[in-house]
């Protein structure tokens, strides 16, 4: 591919209300879009990166300067023929996923739509509709979760994931049961923050006939997650631990889990997820695609992993009215049927860009070509 240039946008776009975790509370998404260009062709993505580093160690600040001055000039300077060469360009670069990723997922929309293909079926998807969730924060009240519950199930979502932290975490789950009924699909996200000290309290979720608990444990742990799924019958599923193939081959190996969620940007790209979508099949782990209150680049390219095989369980991606006011693609995405969103058919990730919304949102930009680069 005869990549000429590649161009950065940093937007903030404010979310319809805030979302609120064990990390903390976010009121508006940070993003960068990278956009690759070829010829007539130009390849989209954005970064999934905070502007705190609470979720892993990067910022939006650490992407932007990991793409501005190594991974941008030395995609520009070396080229590739196929999006897989660019993982294997960056190896050498110790962790930087989600800048890895921002870039590396725009070179694969740009070779979808160079070849006339969905980014779907560039990625090896099938599937022409997938099951989607929602995901709600850590709320004010147990009536305003309630609430909020019954309105996304009225819309049909097929799986219902609720953060929780310690002091929120047993009496929501045993609230929504009593509300609804023991057969919704229903997870918890801990997002880190519990210890094996918490086991007893964790053991108490297996009550609620969970979907799953999401990351109990530390973010970097595998070890004590193995030690607590042998005592829980709720499946255990590892978001934050796993940043590579080789991360939940391991995990896999010794139990520390039942499920993993793939986070396209956490894992280093769409390259990688392929990969560990494919070992996870192998042994019979089931996978979901994780949210990161992407907008609508980043939802698309959710959209288009979620179509592979193996993402038997709804993932995170809501339709844009869900988070945003005004979304960053055109059209937004919507829900087609209850729970239920159709893969796009047109090439590469399949929407336009609302490019009147991102210059209102812009706080910086920047361009590289080729020839200024390296002059």
């Amino acid at each position: 591919m005869d990549i000429t240039q590649i161009d950065l946008q940093r937007i903030k776009i404010p979310l319809k209300s805030s979302f609120a975790t064990s990390f903390g509370k976010v009121t508006e998404k940070d993003i960068i879009i990278v956009k690759v260009i070829s010829g007539d062709h130009t390849g989209y993505a954005e970064s999934v990166a905070m502007p705190y580093p609470i979720y892993n160690e990067e910022t939006t600040g650490t992407v932007w300067h990991m793409l501005e001055t190594f991974l941008i000039p030395q995609l520009l300077e070396k080229g590739i023929q196929v999006p897989e060469d660019v993982s294997e360009m960056f190896s050498y670069i110790r962790r930087n996923n989600m800048a890895k990723a921002a870039l590396e997922m725009a070179v694969w929309d740009l070779y979808s739509k160079k070849n006339g293909q969905t980014l779907s079926a560039a990625l090896g998807g099938k599937r022409k509709e997938i099951e989607v969730g929602v995901s709600i924060g850590i709320e004010d009240s147990i009536e305003t979760l309630l609430a909020k519950v019954e309105g996304f199930l009225e819309d049909g979502y097929r799986k219902i994931k609720v953060k929780i932290k310690p002091g929120w975490d047993i009496k929501p789950m045993e609230a929504i049961r009593k509300r609804f009924g023991d057969t919704i699909p229903l997870m918890a996200d801990a997002n880190s923050a519990y210890t094996l000290k918490d086991k007893e309290l964790l053991k108490e979720l297996d009550q609620f006939n969970l979907i799953m608990v999401e990351q109990p444990l530390a973010h970097d742990d595998i070890i004590d997650h193995a030690k607590l799924q042998v005592e829980m019958k709720t499946p255990i599923c590892l978001d934050e631990s796993i940043h590579s193939v080789e991360d939940a081959r391991k995990a896999i190996e010794i139990e520390a889990c039942k499920i993993i969620n793939i986070k396209v940007g956490r894992v280093g790209g769409l390259t990688e997820a392929i990969k560990m979508h494919d070992l996870c099949e192998k042994h019979n782990i089931p996978v979901w695609c994780g949210g990161m209150l992407e907008a609508g680049i980043g939802r698309a390219h959710n959209i288009a992993i979620a179509s592979l095989g193996n993402f038997t369980i709804p993932g995170d991606t809501s339709a844009s009215s869900r988070y945003f006011h005004e979304d960053i693609i055109l059209p937004e995405v919507t829900l087609s049927k209850p729970g239920i969103i159709t893969v796009p058919d047109t090439p590469g990730i399949g929407f336009d860009i609302n490019n009147n919304l991102i210059k209102k949102l812009i706080v910086n930009e920047a361009s590289f070509k080729r020839e200024s680069v390296f002059r």
